[in-house]
C-alpha cells in the first residue's frame, strides 16, 4: 500500500490534540520519521526515548497513522545510532539544504513525480545534545556539571539543580544528560516533568499501585531527571513523596538533576525540608548569553538546517535579537521559513521584516497602574482586591487571583516585585501565575473567554483614561 508524505504530519497533529504540549514537545518532536511502502520508520533519539515510546505512545502512534492513512500502518522504530546514514544534502541557490533522497529504491511513479517535501530549515529533533549546545560565560557551569552528571566524570557530584527563567537552556541539558547517560553507561535513566511525576503519583494512589510507582522512581532508577519543579506549588502530598523518593535514590548512589525557574525556597508553599534537600548538591544557574554568544547560537542553529548567513544580516539578529535562545531560534525560524516560501535569498530587508515580528510578538507597554487591573478583575467576578490578596485557594479565589496577575503583566509597566506585593507575595508567585494562565488558556475555553472579556474592558480603561496606545 503506498502512503501520502503528509502521513506523518497528521500523525503530529492528531497527537497533539489529545496529548498536553510539554509530552508532545518531549517525546514526538524529537521523532523523525520516513513514509515508506511498508509503513512508518520512526527514528528515535536514543534507547531510552525509543522504549518510552514503545512502552507510551505506541498504540496512540499505531491508531492516528491508521485514522490518518484510512487503512492498518505499519510503525516501526529505530534508534538514530542504527538507521542508514543519510546522503550529503544539497544546497539550493537560497543557502537552504534540499532534503537527501532515500537510498533504498523508490517506485518508478514516485521517481518521476516527486511530491514536494516540507523543508524543516532549522531543526529541533535532534539538538538536544551536548555537542549542540552552545556554552559560554552565561551557562559554563550548568553544561559541566550536566556533562559529569551525564558521563561519571565526578564522583561526588549526584545532586544537581539547574536554574534559569525560561528559554536559557535547562531543558536542552536536561535532556542531553538522559540522552547521553542512556547511551554511554549501563544506567537506568527516568526523565519526567513535575506534572507528570504529580498526575503518575495521583493515578497509583486512586489505582492502588504505589508498589509500581515506587518500583519505577526509586528500586528502577539510577538517575532520575526532574523538570519543572515550581509546578509542585503547595500539593503537600506529592511533595512528600518526591522527599522520600529523592532521599532513597541518594540514599543508594543514584544520581538526581532537578530543572526549576527559581530555586526551591522561592515556590511559595514549598515544604522546607524538600527545598533543602533540592539545593543540598550543587545548584548551577544558566544567564541571558551576551553578543559572542547569541552570535555563536544562530550560527550552529542555522548551519544545523543548513542555512547561510551573510554576516550583516547576522551582525544584525545579533544586535537586536536579545532575548532567551528560544526567541533567537524564532526569529531565525521566521527569517529562513519566509525566505525558503518567497525564493528569496536572505538579505537585511528580510532580516528586518523578522525582527519586527519579534518585536510584534513581545507584550505591548501598557500604561495603565497595577491596582486599576486588580480593580477590574475584581468587578469581574463580583469579588474585591483584599479577597485576591487572601491565603485562600478556594477556586473562585485562586483564578481569578492568577488572571489578575497575569494580566498586570499585560497591562501595566509595574516590576514584578510591585505586582507581587499588591497581592501580599513574592515575585515567584506572578511568574507561576503567568505561566499556569498562559497553559491552562490553550486548554480551557472559558478561560480564554474570560480573558477576551477582561482584555476588552481594560483596552477601554487604558484608552479612557490615556487616550489610545502606540
Amino acid at each position: 500500500m503506498s502512503y501520502p508524505p503528509q502521513l506523518w504530519d497528521g500523525v503530529v497533529r492528531r497527537l497533539a490534540a489529545d496529548l498536553p504540549a510539554f509530552t508532545v514537545d518531549a517525546w514526538i518532536h524529537p521523532l523523525v520519521a520516513d513514509v515508506e511502502e511498508a509503513g512508518l520508520r520512526i527514528t528515535c533519539p536514543s534507547t531510552f526515548h525509543r522504549e518510552r515510546l514503545r512502552d507510551r505512545f505506541l498504540g496512540q502512534i499505531n491508531a492516528c497513522a491508521s485514522a490518518e492513512a484510512g487503512g492498518p500502518v505499519a510503525v516501526e522504530l529505530l534508534v538514530a545510532d542504527s538507521a542508514p546514514s543519510p546522503e550529503p544534502a544539497r544546497a539550493d541557490r537560497n543557502g537552504v539544504l534540499a532534503p537527501p533522497a532515500r537510498m533504498q529504491s523508490v517506485p518508478a511513479d514516485r521517481r518521476q513525480h516527486p511530491g514536494p517535501r516540507p523543508q524543516r530549515p532549522v531543526q529541533r529533533a535532534f539538538s538536544y545534545t551536548f555537542d549542540s549546545f552552545v556554552v559560554g560565560p552565561c551557562n559554563a557551569l550548568a553544561r559541566e556539571a550536566s556533562y559529569a552528571i551525564a558521563h561519571g566524570n565526578q564522583a561526588n557530584l549526584n545532586l544537581l539543580y539547574l536554574k534559569s527563567e525560561t528559554g536559557l537552556g535547562k531543558t536542552h541539558l536536561a535532556r542531553a544528560i538522559v540522552r547521553e547517560s542512556d547511551a554511554g553507561r549501563a544506567r537506568r535513566a527516568r526523565y519526567a516533568s513535575a506534572e507528570t511525576f504529580t498526575n503518575e503519583f495521583m493515578q497509583a494512589i486512586r489505582g492502588k499501585q504505589m508498589e509500581d510507582f515506587k518500583r519505577r522512581y526509586r528500586r528502577d532508577c539510577d538517575l532520575l531527571v526532574l523538570e519543572d519543579v515550581p509546578f509542585l506549588e503547595s500539593k503537600t502530598a506529592t511533595q512528600l513523596e518526591l522527599f522520600h523518593t529523592l532521599t532513597h535514590l541518594l540514599d543508594v548512589g543514584a544520581c538526581v538533576v532537578i530543572t526549576g525557574s527559581c530555586l526551591p525556597r522561592a515556590i511559595p508553599g514549598i515544604d522546607a525540608r524538600l527545598a533543602s534537600q533540592m539545593t543540598a548538591g550543587l545548584v548551577a544557574e544558566l544567564e541571558f548569553p551576551d553578543a559572542r554568544v547569541r552570535r555563536r547560537i544562530l550560527r550552529s542553529k542555522a548551519a544545523s538546517g543548513g542555512v547561510g548567513l551573510p554576516d550583516d544580516c547576522l551582525d544584525l539578529l545579533v544586535e537586536r535579537a536579545r532575548g532567551n535562545v528560544r526567541e533567537l531560534e524564532g526569529v531565525l525560524i521566521q527569517l529562513v521559513s519566509t525566505a525558503s516560501l518567497l525564493k528569496r535569498s536572505i538579505d537585511i530587508a528580510l532580516t528586518e521584516a523578522a525582527l519586527r515580528k519579534l518585536d510584534d510578538n513581545r507584550p505591548v507597554a501598557r500604561r495603565l497602574a497595577a491596582r486599576a487591573v486588580i480593580e477590574a478583575v475584581a468587578t469581574f467576578f463580583q469579588t474585591t482586591p483584599e479577597a485576591l490578596a487572601s491565603r485562600s485557594r478556594r477556586r473562585d479565589v485562586l483564578v481569578p487571583r492568577q488572571l489578575a496577575m497575569y494580566l498586570c503583566r499585560r497591562f501595566t509597566d509595574a516590576p514584578v516585585a510591585e505586582i507581587a506585593g499588591h497581592f501580599g507575595r513574592n515575585h515567584t508567585a506572578v511568574t507561576n501565575a503567568e505561566r499556569v494562565v498562559s497553559r491552562a488558556m490553550l486548554e480551557r475555553a472559558p478561560l480564554r473567554y474570560q480573558d477576551e472579556a477582561l482584555c476588552e474592558r481594560l483596552d477601554q480603561l487604558e484608552q479612557s483614561s490615556t487616550g489610545p496606545h502606540r
